[in-house]
């Protein structure tokens, strides 16, 4: 007979997938949502993200916008007329991100009340 007590699992038993928890500790950094979600709507400059984001620091946004390098999911560009100018857009990693911005855009339009901002 099998002892139900050793096979049956429990919530402290269960292996997060390290593929998941690496997705949500590039995208859960504080500003890195929002920065991914302006640049859906195509390339921008720096000071175009910067403005789109009230609130988040420059020094920040230079921090979140290297770490989306890192990973791939954004790419920095020089503009073709003016060499000094550059401006940052979503890699093909990057934009399929879509989907997946446009489902917590649904989540918080169900479950988040405008009492809670």
């Amino acid at each position: 007979m099998i002892d139900m007590t050793q096979t049956k699992s429990t919530e402290s038993d269960k292996i997060i997938c390290p593929r998941f928890e690496q997705t949500f500790a590039i995208l859960g950094k504080k500003w890195t949502g929002l920065i991914i979600d302006v640049l859906l709507d195509g390339p921008r400059r720096f000071k175009d993200i910067s403005h789109a984001i009230p609130g988040v620091s420059d020094r920040v946004l230079v921090e979140r916008l290297k770490e989306l390098e890192k990973e791939e999911i954004v790419t920095r560009d020089l503009d073709e007329t003016c060499e000094i100018r550059s401006g940052y857009r979503l890699t093909e990693k990057g934009t399929s991100l879509k989907n997946v911005m446009d489902e917590v855009q649904v989540w918080a339009n169900q479950w988040i009340c405008d009492s809670d901002l």
